[in-house]
């Protein structure tokens, strides 16, 4: 079985519970980074170890948050290394806009993962986009990229919809599927 983590900053809860769905889908390890952009201990060892990293960050002015960016940032002594070449990356995140430039923030992580020569799965689920599609319906934002999440402003983690939830499950199932293939 591969091992799999998924390495997260969560302003308000809502990239926390994505990221719990992404690595309930996955089987993955969870790797919180701090309101100060640190790793709990041993963190780098869990991602040092796994065949494949999964990112998620808020959407925050366009891009990852600060506590993401130093994260990301701190990798260059395994980009250094090239400890993480050829593992495989995917990316999540969560905005309060349907779609509050989360591509940005997307394309920031597949920027990161492509430094490290990384292998970048995409979300692989068809579009829910016809007239009867509702917020419940899986990738109702239309990503292909990783997964994305709307969270209403006024609203907490326990208010996010259940689609975009489905998603995130989703999306880490499928790197988990694949990082299976790539160990055959």
């Amino acid at each position: 079985m591969a091992r799999i983590a998924v390495v997260f900053h969560s302003g308000y809860g809502h990239t926390l519970r994505m990221a719990q769905a992404v690595a309930q889908g996955a089987n993955a390890d969870l790797v919180p980074i701090d309101a100060d952009g640190n790793l709990p201990g041993g963190g780098w060892d869990t991602l040092n170890g796994a065949d494949a990293i999964i990112f998620g960050s808020p959407t925050y002015m366009a891009n990852v948050s600060w506590q993401f960016k130093k994260f990301a940032d701190a990798s260059s002594k395994q980009w250094f290394a090239q400890a993480w070449k050829d593992k495989l990356a995917g990316g999540f995140t969560n905005s309060a806009g349907l779609n509050g430039d989360k591509l940005a923030t997307i394309n920031s992580m597949f920027a990161l993962a492509m430094q490290h020569g990384m292998i970048w799965v995409s979300q692989g689920l068809m579009p829910a986009n016809t007239k009867g599609s509702t917020r419940r319906d899986v990738n109702n934002l239309v990503s292909y990229s990783g997964a994305m999440a709307q969270s209403p402003s006024d609203g907490g983690a326990d208010d996010m919809h259940s689609g975009d939830l489905e998603t995130a499950r989703l999306f880490g199932r499928r790197i988990a599927d694949v990082a299976a293939k790539f160990q055959a």
